[in-house]
């Protein structure tokens, strides 16, 4: 589904997404379910997450694919965070900052003895900061994109 909105909300959305460090389909569904006066679960919030982060993680190889490295990078980033994220509600947790997000991944870490948890996770905000810089090379970017769906796919069995 596309959403499509008038200039000046588009940009106020943006904006507050970039100020809370939420992707606008995570604000557009809070916004929805306040709105609509309509609790999600949990449960629900963690399938959310996950399908969203499957989304963005097939976005990220289509960018790669076409040599957009700055969209792959934030895709994979997206993907990782709302993995993470995934985990999170799935344990009725909310994650709000990416401070919380890091605290997250490396509590989930200790937790599992996995200490490749905190590095996989470093190369996904490596891969956010290019999309502000764009100074990682295409090769580099290829083989995070391995570690990104290596690290998802450890967290997938966290959920299920």
């Amino acid at each position: 589904m596309e959403l499509i909105l008038p200039k000046r909300v588009e940009e106020k959305l943006r904006k507050e997404c970039e100020k809370t460090g939420i992707s606008v389909e995570e604000l557009v569904l809070e916004m929805l379910c306040r709105g609509l006066n309509e609790k999600i679960s949990s449960s629900e919030r963690a399938e959310a997450y996950m399908r969203l982060s499957e989304k963005y993680l097939v976005d990220a190889e289509n960018f790669l694919a076409k040599g957009d490295r700055v969209q792959a990078s934030e895709k994979m980033w997206g993907s990782a965070a709302l993995m993470v994220k995934a985990v999170a509600a799935a344990r009725e947790i909310s994650i709000l900052s990416h401070g919380e997000l890091f605290s997250f991944v490396r509590r989930l870490g200790e937790e599992r003895n996995e200490p490749e948890f905190r590095r996989l996770f470093s190369v996904a905000n490596t891969l956010h900061q290019n999309f502000y810089e764009n100074w990682l090379h295409e090769d580099v970017i290829k083989e995070y994109y391995e570690d990104v769906k290596q690290f998802i796919a450890k967290l997938k069995k966290l959920i299920n």
